[in-house]
């Protein structure tokens, strides 16, 4: 039977009606992106998450930081999953959820931050499922677009944050310098120190600056979660 909610520390997510469930790799991009804020490495007062799916990345972020978190997400369900996800949080009166596509949605004001967790797989093999489709494909938006959306909502002197699969940084990354945008911080994900990186983490600004790359491991030759990984987490995983 699937799991139909994940307790963290603060808040909790219901999931049942979201195709795109918590994972490892979303709860790490939440974190890396969420200690920025706790460091104050960047102060954000508005923030915009493009696919909210759960609400479980504006979530993470709301418990590490004082700003105004708006969320949009074009699937009914996956919406409806973070509106009620965000009234039943501690910090209900920051997140505001929209039901909407992002590349008609008209923004009140520009965001000081943006963050994403895009479709997955541009061109790859399809889901017979069309919310996984919708969640997991470019279907919706594909990274041309969300780069279009971000730069008509975000503020002149921004930052946006994505996480994608490996195979998809490099493109992305060329994408972002046609747009202006210039690569800050890359955090790139293996599963095991026998793995290649699966996933990646970037974090881009609007002026040009030097680029720190670091990477990550999940779990550690003895099958044991990271150290890395613990200290992000430590803060909303129960048993950590």
């Amino acid at each position: 039977m699937p799991n139909n909610s994940f307790q963290f520390k603060q808040f909790k997510i219901e999931q049942e009606k979201s195709s795109m469930k918590v994972c490892t790799d979303s709860c790490l991009f939440g974190a890396w992106i969420a200690a920025k804020i706790e460091l104050e490495i960047i102060q954000p007062k508005t923030i915009l998450d493009i696919g909210s799916g759960t609400g479980l990345l504006s979530l993470m972020i709301a418990q590490k930081s004082n700003a105004q978190i708006d969320s949009v997400e074009v699937d009914e369900n996956p919406f409806q999953q973070t509106r009620e996800n965000f009234l039943e949080s501690l910090w209900h009166k920051r997140l505001q959820a929209f039901h909407a596509d992002i590349k008609t949605w008209n923004s009140r004001s520009k965001y000081d931050l943006i963050i994403s967790n895009p479709p997955f797989f541009e061109n790859d093999l399809k889901s017979k499922t069309k919310s996984k489709n919708l969640a997991k494909h470019h279907n919706g938006l594909t990274l041309k677009e969300l780069l279009q959306s971000i730069k008509k909502n975000l503020a002149n002197d921004g930052n946006f944050a994505v996480l994608l699969p490996f195979h998809r940084v490099a493109y992305f990354k060329t994408l972002a310098a046609e747009n202006s945008f210039y690569l800050k911080e890359e955090l790139l994900i293996r599963q095991t120190p026998k793995h290649s990186y699966f996933r990646g983490m970037l974090f881009f600004g609007t002026k040009k600056e030097s680029i720190i790359t670091n990477e990550l491991i999940i779990k550690n030759e003895s099958g044991n979660y990271s150290e890395s990984l613990n200290f992000l987490l430590k803060d909303y995983y129960l048993y950590s």
